[in-house]
Protein backbone atom coordinates (compact mmCIF):
# COMPACT_ATOMS: atom_id res chain seq x y z
CA UNK A 1 0.00 0.00 0.00
CA UNK A 2 2.71 2.77 0.55
CA UNK A 3 4.43 1.55 -2.57
CA UNK A 4 1.68 2.07 -4.00
CA UNK A 5 0.47 5.84 -2.67
CA UNK A 6 4.34 6.92 -3.24
CA UNK A 7 4.15 5.70 -6.99
CA UNK A 8 0.62 7.92 -6.80
CA UNK A 9 2.67 10.90 -5.63
CA UNK A 10 5.41 10.72 -8.29
CA UNK A 11 2.83 10.66 -11.23
CA UNK A 12 1.21 13.32 -10.41
CA UNK A 13 4.17 15.55 -8.91
CA UNK A 14 5.42 15.05 -12.57
CA UNK A 15 2.78 16.99 -13.50
CA UNK A 16 4.26 20.24 -12.61
CA UNK A 17 7.61 19.60 -13.11
CA UNK A 18 8.27 22.50 -15.90
CA UNK A 19 8.52 24.84 -12.97
CA UNK A 20 12.12 24.93 -13.04
CA UNK A 21 14.87 22.39 -14.57
CA UNK A 22 15.20 19.11 -13.15
CA UNK A 23 18.44 18.82 -11.11
CA UNK A 24 19.30 14.87 -10.47
CA UNK A 25 22.14 13.14 -8.79
CA UNK A 26 23.43 9.98 -9.28
CA UNK A 27 24.23 9.57 -5.32
CA UNK A 28 20.78 10.12 -4.13
CA UNK A 29 20.58 11.51 -0.63
CA UNK A 30 24.03 13.55 -0.18
CA UNK A 31 22.70 16.93 -0.08
CA UNK A 32 22.88 18.84 2.73
CA UNK A 33 21.47 16.83 6.18
CA UNK A 34 17.77 17.35 7.92
CA UNK A 35 18.07 20.22 10.60
CA UNK A 36 17.01 19.47 14.06
CA UNK A 37 14.54 21.17 15.71
CA UNK A 38 16.42 22.94 19.04
CA UNK A 39 14.40 23.51 22.09
CA UNK A 40 14.09 27.36 22.29
CA UNK A 41 11.12 28.96 20.33
CA UNK A 42 13.82 31.59 18.54
CA UNK A 43 15.31 28.28 16.57
CA UNK A 44 11.89 26.90 16.50
CA UNK A 45 10.80 29.63 14.06
CA UNK A 46 13.92 30.09 11.55
CA UNK A 47 14.25 26.47 11.09
CA UNK A 48 12.83 26.18 7.97
CA UNK A 49 13.11 29.64 7.25
CA UNK A 50 16.96 31.07 7.27
CA UNK A 51 16.31 34.46 5.96
CA UNK A 52 15.14 37.85 7.31
CA UNK A 53 12.60 37.76 5.05
CA UNK A 54 11.06 34.42 6.43
CA UNK A 55 11.66 32.83 2.31
CA UNK A 56 13.70 30.73 0.87
CA UNK A 57 13.43 31.13 -2.90
CA UNK A 58 14.63 28.82 -5.51
CA UNK A 59 17.03 31.18 -7.57
CA UNK A 60 19.15 28.20 -9.10
CA UNK A 61 17.76 25.20 -9.92
CA UNK A 62 20.93 23.16 -9.42
CA UNK A 63 20.48 23.41 -5.72
CA UNK A 64 16.59 22.63 -5.86
CA UNK A 65 17.43 19.08 -3.45
CA UNK A 66 19.73 20.72 -1.18
CA UNK A 67 16.68 22.19 0.60
CA UNK A 68 13.02 20.23 1.82
CA UNK A 69 11.05 23.11 0.65
CA UNK A 70 11.24 26.14 -1.11
CA UNK A 71 9.03 29.27 -1.24
CA UNK A 72 6.93 31.23 -4.06
CA UNK A 73 7.89 28.73 -6.66
CA UNK A 74 6.76 30.21 -10.09
CA UNK A 75 3.91 28.43 -12.14
CA UNK A 76 4.14 28.78 -16.27
CA UNK A 77 1.14 28.74 -18.16
CA UNK A 78 1.62 25.45 -18.89
CA UNK A 79 1.77 23.74 -15.52
CA UNK A 80 -1.43 25.88 -15.10
CA UNK A 81 -2.99 24.09 -17.81
CA UNK A 82 -2.30 20.47 -16.99
CA UNK A 83 -3.55 21.41 -12.73
CA UNK A 84 -6.68 22.52 -14.81
CA UNK A 85 -6.75 19.67 -16.95
CA UNK A 86 -6.33 17.79 -14.05
CA UNK A 87 -8.77 18.98 -11.81
CA UNK A 88 -11.84 19.32 -14.24
CA UNK A 89 -11.00 14.77 -14.86
CA UNK A 90 -11.21 14.71 -11.02
CA UNK A 91 -14.52 16.36 -10.62
CA UNK A 92 -16.21 15.57 -13.95
CA UNK A 93 -18.54 12.58 -11.71
CA UNK A 94 -20.02 14.16 -8.63
CA UNK A 95 -21.52 12.03 -5.56
CA UNK A 96 -25.41 11.59 -5.53
CA UNK A 97 -27.06 14.18 -2.69
CA UNK A 98 -27.51 10.46 -0.59
CA UNK A 99 -23.74 10.31 -0.30
CA UNK A 100 -22.84 14.02 0.38
CA UNK A 101 -25.20 14.27 3.02
CA UNK A 102 -23.86 11.15 4.75
CA UNK A 103 -20.57 12.80 4.48
CA UNK A 104 -21.33 16.00 5.88
CA UNK A 105 -23.97 14.59 8.57
CA UNK A 106 -21.18 12.25 9.99
CA UNK A 107 -17.99 14.31 9.57
CA UNK A 108 -17.04 14.08 13.86
CA UNK A 109 -17.42 10.45 13.43
CA UNK A 110 -15.35 10.30 10.36
CA UNK A 111 -12.91 13.17 12.39
CA UNK A 112 -13.11 10.94 15.81
CA UNK A 113 -11.90 7.82 13.52
CA UNK A 114 -9.05 9.31 12.14
CA UNK A 115 -7.58 10.41 15.69
CA UNK A 116 -8.44 7.32 16.84
CA UNK A 117 -6.27 5.37 14.63
CA UNK A 118 -3.71 8.59 14.07
CA UNK A 119 -3.48 9.70 17.58
CA UNK A 120 -1.54 13.01 17.69
CA UNK A 121 1.35 11.17 14.91
CA UNK A 122 -0.17 12.18 12.14
CA UNK A 123 0.57 16.50 11.66
CA UNK A 124 3.98 17.70 11.73
CA UNK A 125 5.20 20.25 14.42
CA UNK A 126 4.55 23.67 12.85
CA UNK A 127 7.83 24.73 13.04
CA UNK A 128 6.87 27.86 10.83
CA UNK A 129 4.01 28.99 13.12
CA UNK A 130 5.98 31.94 14.82
CA UNK A 131 7.69 32.87 11.29
CA UNK A 132 4.51 33.17 9.45
CA UNK A 133 2.44 34.09 12.62
CA UNK A 134 4.74 36.43 15.12
CA UNK A 135 1.41 37.51 16.36
CA UNK A 136 1.63 34.04 17.91
CA UNK A 137 5.10 34.38 19.17
CA UNK A 138 5.86 34.30 22.90
CA UNK A 139 5.68 38.13 24.40
CA UNK A 140 7.83 39.54 27.14
CA UNK A 141 6.49 38.83 30.61
CA UNK A 142 7.01 41.10 33.01
CA UNK A 143 4.90 43.27 35.79
CA UNK A 144 3.20 45.33 32.63
CA UNK A 145 2.76 42.98 30.41
CA UNK A 146 -0.73 43.17 29.07
CA UNK A 147 -3.42 40.49 29.08
CA UNK A 148 -4.02 38.29 25.84
CA UNK A 149 -6.49 35.89 24.80
CA UNK A 150 -6.44 33.55 21.46
CA UNK A 151 -8.74 31.16 20.13
CA UNK A 152 -8.03 28.39 17.98
CA UNK A 153 -11.15 27.29 16.10
CA UNK A 154 -10.48 23.46 14.66
CA UNK A 155 -7.72 22.81 17.23
CA UNK A 156 -7.10 19.34 16.32
CA UNK A 157 -4.29 17.44 18.53
CA UNK A 158 -2.97 21.09 19.65
CA UNK A 159 -0.52 21.49 16.98
CA UNK A 160 -0.17 25.31 17.19
CA UNK A 161 -1.58 25.47 20.61
CA UNK A 162 1.08 23.30 22.44
CA UNK A 163 4.00 25.37 21.00
CA UNK A 164 1.95 28.41 22.30
CA UNK A 165 2.51 27.01 25.64
CA UNK A 166 5.44 25.42 25.45
CA UNK A 167 6.75 28.30 24.65
CA UNK A 168 5.12 31.41 26.52
CA UNK A 169 5.66 32.32 29.87
CA UNK A 170 2.71 35.31 29.89
CA UNK A 171 1.30 34.98 33.23
CA UNK A 172 -1.97 36.70 31.75
CA UNK A 173 -2.13 34.46 28.41
CA UNK A 174 -5.40 32.60 28.07
CA UNK A 175 -5.81 30.02 25.10
CA UNK A 176 -8.65 28.80 24.25
CA UNK A 177 -9.72 25.73 21.38
CA UNK A 178 -12.40 23.68 19.82
CA UNK A 179 -12.70 20.93 17.61
CA UNK A 180 -15.99 19.20 16.87
CA UNK A 181 -14.02 15.49 17.58
CA UNK A 182 -14.14 14.44 20.98
CA UNK A 183 -11.15 12.16 20.22
CA UNK A 184 -9.15 14.83 19.52
CA UNK A 185 -9.91 17.08 22.63
CA UNK A 186 -9.00 13.74 24.46
CA UNK A 187 -5.62 13.76 23.25
CA UNK A 188 -5.12 16.77 23.27
CA UNK A 189 -5.78 17.76 27.34
CA UNK A 190 -3.66 14.31 27.72
CA UNK A 191 -0.34 16.02 26.50
CA UNK A 192 2.59 16.91 28.61
CA UNK A 193 2.43 20.74 27.58
CA UNK A 194 -1.28 20.77 28.07
CA UNK A 195 -1.58 23.41 30.84
CA UNK A 196 -4.97 23.62 32.44
CA UNK A 197 -4.28 26.80 34.33
CA UNK A 198 -3.66 28.78 30.69
CA UNK A 199 -5.84 26.75 28.61
CA UNK A 200 -9.03 25.64 27.82
CA UNK A 201 -10.70 23.19 24.91
CA UNK A 202 -13.88 22.01 24.50
CA UNK A 203 -15.66 20.44 21.30
CA UNK A 204 -18.02 22.28 19.55
CA UNK A 205 -19.09 22.45 16.03
CA UNK A 206 -18.25 25.74 13.95
CA UNK A 207 -21.13 25.42 11.88
CA UNK A 208 -23.93 25.57 14.40
CA UNK A 209 -25.84 28.78 14.53
CA UNK A 210 -24.93 30.24 18.16
CA UNK A 211 -21.46 28.61 19.52
CA UNK A 212 -21.40 27.92 22.89
CA UNK A 213 -17.99 28.90 23.89
CA UNK A 214 -16.64 30.08 27.36
CA UNK A 215 -15.96 33.44 26.33
CA UNK A 216 -17.91 36.63 25.81
CA UNK A 217 -18.65 38.22 22.74
CA UNK A 218 -15.61 40.95 21.21
CA UNK A 219 -13.14 39.47 23.58
CA UNK A 220 -10.55 37.39 21.51
CA UNK A 221 -7.00 39.10 20.40
CA UNK A 222 -6.40 36.74 17.92
CA UNK A 223 -8.52 33.94 16.58
CA UNK A 224 -6.76 31.69 14.66
CA UNK A 225 -7.59 29.20 11.74
CA UNK A 226 -5.50 26.43 9.90
CA UNK A 227 -6.48 23.92 7.72
CA UNK A 228 -9.66 24.03 9.08
CA UNK A 229 -12.11 26.07 6.79
CA UNK A 230 -11.56 23.76 4.48
CA UNK A 231 -12.76 20.84 6.24
CA UNK A 232 -16.71 22.83 6.23
CA UNK A 233 -19.30 22.52 3.43
CA UNK A 234 -18.39 25.60 1.69
CA UNK A 235 -22.41 26.72 1.94
CA UNK A 236 -21.43 26.87 5.81
CA UNK A 237 -18.50 29.08 5.33
CA UNK A 238 -19.48 32.51 5.52
CA UNK A 239 -21.68 31.77 8.75
CA UNK A 240 -18.16 30.74 10.68
CA UNK A 241 -16.44 33.42 9.67
CA UNK A 242 -18.98 36.01 10.66
CA UNK A 243 -19.05 34.24 14.29
CA UNK A 244 -15.05 35.04 14.34
CA UNK A 245 -16.07 38.77 13.72
CA UNK A 246 -18.74 38.60 16.90
CA UNK A 247 -15.91 37.14 19.26
CA UNK A 248 -12.99 39.08 18.16
CA UNK A 249 -11.79 42.47 19.61
CA UNK A 250 -12.12 45.49 18.02
CA UNK A 251 -8.81 45.82 16.37
CA UNK A 252 -8.06 41.43 17.07
CA UNK A 253 -6.93 39.65 13.79
CA UNK A 254 -7.88 36.50 12.35
CA UNK A 255 -4.74 34.60 11.15
CA UNK A 256 -5.82 31.79 8.61
CA UNK A 257 -3.71 29.30 6.65
CA UNK A 258 -5.71 26.49 4.60
CA UNK A 259 -5.43 24.80 0.88
CA UNK A 260 -5.02 26.61 -2.35
CA UNK A 261 -6.30 25.73 -5.86
CA UNK A 262 -4.41 22.83 -8.06
CA UNK A 263 -2.57 21.94 -4.75
CA UNK A 264 -1.14 18.52 -5.37
CA UNK A 265 -3.36 17.00 -3.10
CA UNK A 266 -6.09 18.37 -5.05
CA UNK A 267 -5.10 16.68 -8.34
CA UNK A 268 -4.17 13.63 -6.58
CA UNK A 269 -8.14 12.72 -6.22
CA UNK A 270 -9.74 10.45 -8.31
CA UNK A 271 -12.60 10.55 -10.24
CA UNK A 272 -16.07 10.06 -8.21
CA UNK A 273 -14.43 11.71 -5.12
CA UNK A 274 -16.04 14.80 -5.69
CA UNK A 275 -18.60 16.30 -4.02
CA UNK A 276 -19.09 19.25 -5.41
CA UNK A 277 -16.94 22.03 -7.39
CA UNK A 278 -13.16 21.99 -5.78
CA UNK A 279 -14.96 19.99 -2.43
CA UNK A 280 -14.08 16.46 -2.14
CA UNK A 281 -14.04 13.31 0.31
CA UNK A 282 -11.13 11.34 1.14
CA UNK A 283 -10.35 8.32 1.92
CA UNK A 284 -11.13 8.24 5.52
CA UNK A 285 -14.21 10.32 4.99
CA UNK A 286 -12.96 13.32 6.10
CA UNK A 287 -13.69 16.29 3.35
CA UNK A 288 -11.53 19.09 1.85
CA UNK A 289 -11.78 22.14 -0.12
CA UNK A 290 -9.42 24.06 -2.29
CA UNK A 291 -9.68 28.05 -2.03
CA UNK A 292 -8.39 30.81 -4.45
CA UNK A 293 -7.39 34.24 -2.88
CA UNK A 294 -10.17 35.33 -4.05
CA UNK A 295 -13.14 33.09 -2.72
CA UNK A 296 -11.15 34.12 0.53
CA UNK A 297 -11.16 37.71 -0.13
CA UNK A 298 -14.98 38.17 -0.58
CA UNK A 299 -16.00 35.97 2.20
CA UNK A 300 -13.82 37.47 4.79
CA UNK A 301 -14.29 40.82 3.78
CA UNK A 302 -18.37 40.09 3.61
CA UNK A 303 -17.83 39.18 7.22
CA UNK A 304 -16.43 43.14 7.96
CA UNK A 305 -12.71 42.14 8.34
CA UNK A 306 -10.19 44.30 6.66
CA UNK A 307 -7.39 42.67 4.95
CA UNK A 308 -3.77 43.01 6.41
CA UNK A 309 -2.22 39.98 4.69
CA UNK A 310 -3.01 38.16 2.18
CA UNK A 311 -0.67 35.71 0.02
CA UNK A 312 -0.68 32.32 -2.09
CA UNK A 313 2.28 30.61 -0.94
CA UNK A 314 3.33 27.94 -4.49
CA UNK A 315 5.92 25.56 -2.37
CA UNK A 316 7.45 23.38 -3.71
CA UNK A 317 8.41 20.30 -1.62
CA UNK A 318 11.42 17.62 -2.37
CA UNK A 319 12.11 14.38 -1.22
CA UNK A 320 16.06 14.48 -1.57
CA UNK A 321 16.74 10.70 -1.12
CA UNK A 322 14.22 10.02 -4.24
CA UNK A 323 15.04 13.15 -6.20
CA UNK A 324 11.51 13.73 -6.43
CA UNK A 325 9.63 17.12 -6.32
CA UNK A 326 6.28 17.99 -5.07
CA UNK A 327 4.40 21.11 -5.81
CA UNK A 328 2.18 22.72 -3.31
CA UNK A 329 -0.46 25.38 -2.84
CA UNK A 330 -1.30 27.24 0.20
CA UNK A 331 -2.98 30.39 1.15
CA UNK A 332 -2.41 32.30 3.96
CA UNK A 333 -4.76 35.58 5.52
CA UNK A 334 -4.48 38.35 7.79
CA UNK A 335 -7.95 40.12 8.59
CA UNK A 336 -8.59 42.56 11.18
CA UNK A 337 -11.57 43.43 13.12
CA UNK A 338 -11.98 47.60 12.52
CA UNK A 339 -11.67 49.49 15.81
Amino acid sequence: MIQMKMRSVHSLAHVCSRITPTFLSTTPGKYLPRCFASKTWEHTRQRKKPSGAGERILSDAREVFEFNAWDHVEWDAEQELAAQAAVEKNSTVKMSEDQRARFQLDAPKFWDSFYGIHDNRFFKDRHWLFTEFPELAPMANNEHSQPRSIFELGCGVGNTILPILQYSTESQLRVYGCDFSERAIEILRSQPQYDDKRCEVFVMDATQEHWQVPFEENSQDIIVMIFVLSAIEPSKMQHVLENCYRYLKPGGLLVFRDYGRYDLAQLRFKSGKCLEDNFYVRGDGTMVYFFTEQELRSMLTQAGLVEEQLLVDRRLQVNRGRCLKMYRVWIQTKFRKPL
